[in-house]
């Protein structure tokens, strides 16, 4: 006979060696089985999702792309009937090569200045579709108006350079909103820096920004533009260029309605610009480059092409490097006054940020 230990350890024994001891002293070895067969398929799945976004992500781009090229060309039809008579010189690119960079600027800008925004829907649709066509559109074809109504642009071509502008801004960029997903309207209301800027800052901020325009606007027309003489020619002052002092001085006393002119052109500016700096979830400096890239990019790359308006390619040139690099900074100085409050000039250079920043 056994005695009591004796019989406790063979039960033991018994018991290690059944089925059930066997499956229960597994149960962790299943578990963590099954838990690498489950994360492997989650991460083959979520793999597999990521190909499928990055890929739908894509398509939308390039549904877009296509997009851009029916509005752009069918509003360029508009005056392709009116244009002046005249060859123009080549541009720095063969027109196949410029529409491709100008539709892929184009689309990406207005991609970005979309998914940027903490709007959706209808306000997002009508507020960047009127930003776009007042900075891309209508402040650079009163220029034209301005300088071009005596040389290469007629009463009947005028209103159409405006006409062409509208299928871009009021068919595309509404499309861009709803393709991209914010076409429904999201719960955010306008942000309280309408409220956090005083009326007395809004007043000397918006002439700050008047008087660095007209400023950027005079130091990049005289020392890029204008050292071109065949710029200096295609405006009608062949020959010598005159010194700046004495050119700014004629120009005040000859043509004073100029910089009242492009103060105009600096508030409409501004106002462009106050949809993208009010309904974006981004910090200040990325907002920053998204208004001065809507400045500077869709307005100029049509310099890089032949364009009968400006046949001569270096003045076209001139322009280029002129106005995409004043308008760019125009941009920065925008948003960096108006994206906050500042509680003092120290503050305005670097000082302490307030509360009162964009929500992002």
């Amino acid at each position: 006979m056994y005695n009591q230990q004796q019989y406790l350890h063979f039960q033991t024994l018994h018991l290690r060696f059944h089925p059930i001891y066997f499956k229960f002293r597994l149960l962790p070895v299943y578990f963590y089985t099954f838990n690498l067969q489950v994360i492997e398929k989650l991460n083959l799945k979520f793999e597999i999702m990521k190909k499928f976004t990055v890929f739908g992500w894509v398509l939308r781009l390039f549904a877009l792309l296509i997009l851009f090229y029916i509005f752009y060309l069918g509003g360029a039809q508009t005056i392709s009937e009116k244009l002046p008579d005249i060859k123009p010189e080549p541009g720095l690119v063969p027109v196949g090569i410029g529409l491709l960079l100008v539709g892929i600027a184009n689309t990406i800008l207005v991609a970005a200045l979309v998914l940027s925004s903490k709007w959706g829907g209808l306000r997002l649709s009508l507020l960047l579709a009127l930003a776009y066509f007042g900075a891309v559109t209508f402040v650079m074809q009163i220029e034209t108006w301005y300088f071009l109504s005596d040389i290469t642009v007629n009463e009947e071509l005028m209103p159409y350079l405006f006409i062409m502008g509208l299928p871009v801004a009021f068919l595309f960029v509404p499309l861009s909103v709803w393709i991209l997903g914010k076409g429904r309207k999201q719960n955010s209301t306008f942000s309280p820096i309408t409220i956090a800027i005083p009326f007395g800052q809004w007043i000397w901020k918006l002439s700050l920004i008047a008087v660095a325009y007209v400023t950027l606007y005079w130091l990049a027309g005289y020392f890029i533009a204008w050292q071109n003489p065949e710029l200096r020619a295609f405006y009608g002052s062949p020959g010598t260029i005159t010194p700046f002092w004495e050119h700014t001085a004629n120009t005040l006393r000859t043509e004073p309605g100029l910089f009242l002119f492009q103060v105009l052109r600096s508030m409409i500016w501004t106002l462009c610009a106050l949809p993208v700096i009010f309904g974006s979830k981004l910090n200040a400096w990325w907002t920053a480059l998204l208004v001065a890239l809507l400045f500077s990019i869709p307005q100029n790359l049509g310099h890089i092409m032949e364009n009968s308006l400006i046949p001569d390619a270096s003045v076209r040139l001139s322009h280029f490097i002129e106005t995409a690099s004043s308008t760019f900074i125009f941009g920065l100085i925008v948003v960096w006054l108006l994206h906050r409050k500042h509680e003092s000039i120290k503050d305005l250079f670097g000082g302490k940020p307030s509360k009162t920043l964009i929500q992002r």
